[in-house]
């Protein structure tokens, strides 16, 4: 598998800002302190895939910055054969996840983009806790999503997620 090194030449090589790089790794130090919090509580964390699938989260914003970028992700990092684990970080990791109607509604490729592995659940609210490089308090987060109206369920999941995380 990929190193923390590896992971960040991708985002480069792929296109994406110093902007999207500096976030990447603001996420993904803030997902690796989750993984910790998380093994204290008794949990088996997989640190090496949280660090490298956070990292890559949004190697999709080299080409989108619309809803689109995890599937446009996802894509990227099949086509540079990148474990299909940390390919399902990426394509997971907007929100709470999209459920297949939401993914419809939104004109993406009907699919499950909802996070199922703990990997993949504690990517999705590190992001959710990170706007930039800003580390942020999740009621925070989700002012910005209502201002951009995502809808009360999509914002319940995220409450969700958080409580099932535990960490803030």
């Amino acid at each position: 598998m990929l190193n923390r090194e590896d992971a960040l030449s991708i985002l480069k090589d792929s296109g994406c800002s110093e902007e999207v790089i500096e976030h990447c790794i603001t996420v993904a130090d803030l997902a690796l302190e989750i993984a910790m919090f998380l093994k204290s509580s008794g949990k088996e964390p997989d640190f090496q895939l949280v660090e490298l699938g956070a990292i890559l989260h949004d190697i999709g914003r080299a080409i989108s910055h619309d809803i689109d970028h995890a599937f446009v992700g996802a894509k990227i990092a099949t086509d540079k054969g990148i474990h299909p684990k940390i390919r399902e970080i990426i394509k997971r990791h907007i929100g709470a996840g999209l459920t297949r109607e939401k993914a419809r509604i939104l004109g993406l490729p009907e699919d499950d983009y909802m996070p199922n592995t703990l990997e993949q659940k504690i990517v999705a609210h590190a992001d959710n806790l990170v706007m930039g490089r800003e580390r942020v308090a999740i009621e925070k987060s989700i002012d910005k999503m209502k201002k951009k109206g995502i809808d009360d369920k999509d914002i319940e999941r995220v409450r969700t997620l958080a409580k099932e995380i535990g960490f803030e």
